[in-house]
């Protein structure tokens, strides 16, 4: 399968969050501040960048994370409202390639890349069942 065939350098998505406290680094680690985690960062900008291609896709594949190199440039606090925007910016044959980002209003919370494998479930699933 060869991602170039149905996906386009260009497709994006803007996701929108309101920061609850499960999402910050407090809720995680007492004592901490109760701000956004990276993580939870990150698993928006990962979520985004399937949305961005997921209605592509031809039937029985999915895209998983395999790379992310990530920013965390600014703290937001429970409640702050973050638009998380992803886009295609290289397409390889089994390999999907985004710039992330992450606002509250115009301010950059974070920023950087993020790829993505095509993979075929039944294969992918037959093959985690051998072992």
């Amino acid at each position: 399968m060869d991602a170039r065939e149905f996906i386009q350098v260009g497709m994006s998505v803007e996701r929108t969050l309101v920061v609850p406290a499960e999402r910050t680094v407090g809720h995680f680690v007492p004592g901490m501040p109760m701000v956004y985690a990276t993580p939870m960062m990150i698993l928006e900008m990962e979520m985004a960048s399937g949305d961005a291609i997921r209605g592509h896709l031809p039937p029985g594949w999915v895209t998983v994370g395999t790379e992310v190199d990530v920013r965390h440039l600014a703290a937001a606090l429970v409640g702050a409202t973050v638009r998380t925007i992803s886009k295609v910016i290289a397409v390889e044959r089994r390999v999907i390639r985004f710039e992330v980002a992450a606002f509250e209003g115009e301010r950059k919370l974070g920023e950087g890349r993020h790829a993505r494998g095509l993979i075929n479930v039944a294969k992918f699933n037959a093959r985690l069942g051998a072992k």
